[in-house]
């Protein structure tokens, strides 16, 4: 039975992996054949540090995305302590729902409205300008419809990691800090904030992950010059995926290989540290 339990676990990591191990490997492949090994090869690599259109979009998305994954941070930070403060359940769980809808929303859905959003700012400025001759500003496609288009569907995710840790929370000892003369600012930077961070790390984790994905979105509300990787990728696929982006794929899974490696060796070696000034004090 053991034996049965490694090979299914065995063919599931293979059926998960598997395509990305081909992936990585014609990255090295000499010619631009996807099916044919031509020879060991570098030059997928070098092509694409000295591609200016790749290295552009990935710049727009990082950018994008830690401005989104940051704002939406203390956005969902905020929205959860203020959705847990709710005493009226009814009210509660209809503020849950609708924070769901983001989520679980098409994101064709969502690229489409915003869009139409964004448009209709635009045509109710240029209706109060006309009317009033006061020159109202334009909300333009681009980095700023980008970054708002990005935090409203990761705050949700921010939402949904930090309530459990507020419900965890002991409430007690915020009243306790008050009495022992903290003031309610300090109370929260100094008693809230580390028992919620745990929550605040991994929403602000998985925002930024979903921000660097995304695709439908991003190609709604985007321009020719802030274009996210993704969309780039997109627009290259309709003629020929060209082995730079290989190479590119590569990188990336192996810098989120090594940063999941490092969180966990950290996190071991705390334990440890913890168990061992445990055994200690006993």
């Amino acid at each position: 039975m053991r034996f049965l339990k490694r090979c299914y676990l065995a063919l599931v990591m293979l059926f998960l992996y598997l395509p990305i191990g081909v992936l990585i490997l014609y990255s090295f492949n000499a010619s631009k054949s996807r099916s044919v090994w031509s020879g060991f090869s570098l030059r997928w690599y070098r092509d694409l540090f000295s591609n200016e259109l790749i290295l552009t979009s990935l710049y727009n998305t990082l950018v994008v995305a830690l401005c989104a994954s940051v704002i939406a941070a203390i956005l969902g930070t905020a929205a959860a302590m203020g959705i847990y403060s709710i005493r009226n359940r009814w009210f509660k769980s209809m503020i849950m729902n609708v924070t769901y809808m983001p989520i679980l929303n098409p994101e064709i859905v969502m690229g489409v409205s915003l869009l139409l959003l964004f448009v209709s700012v635009n045509q109710i400025g240029a209706g109060i300008t006309a009317a009033t001759g006061i020159p109202m500003p334009e909300l333009n496609l681009g980095y700023l419809t980008l970054v708002i288009a990005h935090v409203t569907f990761c705050t949700p995710y921010v939402i949904l990691n930090v309530l459990p840790k507020l419900r965890q929370m002991d409430k007690f000892v915020y009243e306790a800090a008050l009495d022992l003369g903290c003031s309610p600012v300090m109370a929260f930077f100094k008693v809230i904030i580390p028992e919620i961070m745990p929550g605040m790390a991994t929403g602000f984790l998985m925002a930024l992950t979903y921000s660097v994905d995304d695709f439908i979105i991003s190609y709604f509300v985007s321009s020719a010059t802030s274009q996210t990787l993704p969309v780039t990728i997109g627009a290259m696929v309709r003629k020929r995926i060209s082995p730079e982006i290989n190479a590119l794929s590569a990188i990336i899974f192996v810098v989120v290989l090594v940063v999941l490696v490092a969180v966990n060796l950290s996190a071991l070696r705390k334990e440890r540290l913890l168990q061992k000034k445990l055994g200690g004090g006993v």
